[in-house]
């Protein structure tokens, strides 16, 4: 990790201006999402584990999980920043050694996230993975409304709390409701990352509710596995090969990874 590359990360968080993220997988669809002009670059935890062979849910192991990090900031120059799921740990202690060995890896930010956790048991990781982060810009993800755990009053005491153990910004998937928007960006005093999708309101009118960053989680690698599934299907079935005609030309992969080995 550069202190240049994490300062430049943490200036690109500006509600009504935000940072934009189209999550990356691999080495591969990193340098796809820096070709087409990424500020930074994201990992999707559920799209790194899907590529390793895990399902998504703290079920990749630290290892692999800090190699594929490893890999994607050798081979690209704007900022990274890894999605680390629950911290791959069971205790703090055991958080802290993740960030290190991911800020070690080169990422100059990380996504931590509650998920089942109660926010009593989240507070100590965070203040933990705050502890070893130095100047990364750690963001914490609240799963209140991908779980239907008590909306926007439960989401801002659980968005205090993790800011005061040590966040520098709140992510808060499933929330796609401008009214909602509008209510956490007003009640949270940090960038507020939400996680975009089909239906939901255009980087533009995020951009006017006064959102800092927006994702698009994992939804590039469904789409890429949505390829191959329909691809394989036409191909066992019709014999044919149309699914194939939007393909990355050869030249082009090979060139993006042969320029940075």
């Amino acid at each position: 990790m550069t202190t240049d590359n994490a300062r430049l990360f943490r200036s690109l968080h500006v509600p009504s201006d935000p940072l934009v993220l189209a999550n990356a997988w691999d080495v591969a669809s990193a340098r796809l999402v820096e070709d087409a002009g990424a500020a930074a670059i994201a990992t999707t935890s559920a799209g790194v584990a899907w590529s390793l062979g895990a399902p998504d849910g703290d079920r990749l192991g630290r290892a692999l999980a800090v190699d594929l990090i490893t890999r994607i900031a050798r081979v690209t120059t704007v900022p990274v920043t890894a999605d680390i799921e629950g911290g791959y740990a069971d205790t703090p202690g055991g958080v802290a050694e993740t960030v290190a060995a991911v800020v070690a890896a080169g990422a100059v930010g990380i996504n931590i996230e509650d998920g089942p956790r109660a926010p009593e048991e989240v507070v100590p990781r965070i203040a933990a993975a705050r502890a070893a982060s130095g100047e990364v810009f750690v963001n914490a993800r609240i799963d209140t409304f991908l779980r239907g755990l008590g909306g926007v009053p439960e989401t801002l005491e659980r968005a205090a709390a993790y800011l005061a153990a040590g966040a520098d910004g709140i992510f808060v998937p499933g929330a796609t409701d401008p009214s909602v928007i509008t209510a956490l960006v007003e009640g949270i005093d940090a960038p507020v990352n939400v996680m975009a999708h089909p239906g939901a309101p255009s980087v533009k009118e995020l951009a006017g509710l006064g959102v800092a960053r927006v994702s698009v989680g994992s939804g590039i690698s469904q789409a890429a596995y949505a390829v191959v599934r329909e691809s394989a299907r036409e191909l066992f079935s019709a014999g044919t090969y149309s699914r194939l005609e939007e393909s990355v030309d050869y030249g082009t992969l090979n060139d993006l990874l042969t320029s940075r080995n």
